[in-house]
């Protein structure tokens, strides 16, 4: 296995690394310029070991000294020939704040082409989907995605949602995004026009109880979860029935990925019942 070494901080790729990094619109236009994502840590590798859009790998001396570490390099080496692989000198992974603490392994990952080109996604969607309404958190967008990969395939984010493919979305994924068939930069006409399946929108004051819609939930549907502070936008409001999740009074609303997690496995029971 050929192995390339970096240890100056000016070297291009270092600089590319830090700056797939960067959080917000800084790291997400860093993205879209090189078509690429940061995987960071030894599961986010795993998940991706023998795809061929994960074209290099990047490890130290001392992550090769981790077994399962080493194993994921030479795997992916073994079935993607073509991939890179880079040793960083110790002191550059000091600088990478990101990797510190975790096993020192990353790759970086072609984006899909539903990312890069948004206008370019497929037209109609149907089945089961799930629509994200300008949720900013990056671990709450992480963890909707862990959690649609146990039951459903498909999640549209809206623009103004934090950007799926950010090195903070990645991680609290945990590897949902390779099961997922994921598009983003969407607008409220382009969800309108190509979703099937009915809209449901997950409010305080919905008019549909969630544990009393099995006719519902048996058939293909859309969930719609909204902004932690602004909620669901009007225009999707308007073309959705609203659902509200039965809690103690006393609680005025559940994180929203706690709402999505209840909803969609709400989904899931009622088609095994």
């Amino acid at each position: 296995m050929k192995m390339e070494f970096i240890s100056s901080k000016d070297n291009s790729l270092f600089k590319e690394i830090r700056q797939l990094q960067a959080t917000g619109p800084k790291g997400q236009k860093a993205r879209f310029a090189c078509g690429q994502a940061l995987l960071e840590g030894i599961h986010l590798v795993q998940t991706w070991v023998g795809n061929s859009g994960l074209k290099t790998l990047i490890t130290s001396e001392l992550g090769l000294q981790n077994p399962e570490i080493a194993q994921a390099v030479y795997d992916h080496v073994e079935i993607c020939l073509d991939t890179r692989v880079y040793q960083l000198d110790k002191g550059l992974w000091e600088l990478l704040s990101d990797l510190v603490n975790a096993p020192q392994i990353a790759g970086l990952l072609d984006l899909p082409d539903t990312a890069l080109n948004p206008q370019k996604s497929v037209a109609t969607i149907s089945g089961d989907v799930i629509i994200l309404d300008r949720i900013q958190d990056a671990g709450n967008v992480g963890s909707i995605l862990r959690t649609a990969a146990a039951g459903f395939t498909q999640v549209i984010a809206l623009t103004g949602c934090a950007h799926l493919w950010s090195s903070k979305v990645l991680r609290a994924g945990m590897g949902a995004h390779r099961l997922l068939d994921l598009y983003e930069g969407w607008s409220t006409p382009q969800v309108l026009s190509a979703v099937t399946a009915p809209l449901l929108a997950v409010t305080a004051d919905g008019e549909l109880d969630l544990f009393n819609m099995p006719k519902v939930l048996i058939h293909p549907v859309a969930w719609v979860m909204g902004s932690e502070g602004q909620g669901i936008s009007e225009d999707l409001m308007a073309q959705a029935k609203g659902v509200s999740i039965p809690i103690d009074p006393r609680v005025e609303s559940l994180n929203v990925s706690t709402a999505a997690a209840v909803c969609l496995f709400e989904t899931l029971r009622v088609r095994r019942a």
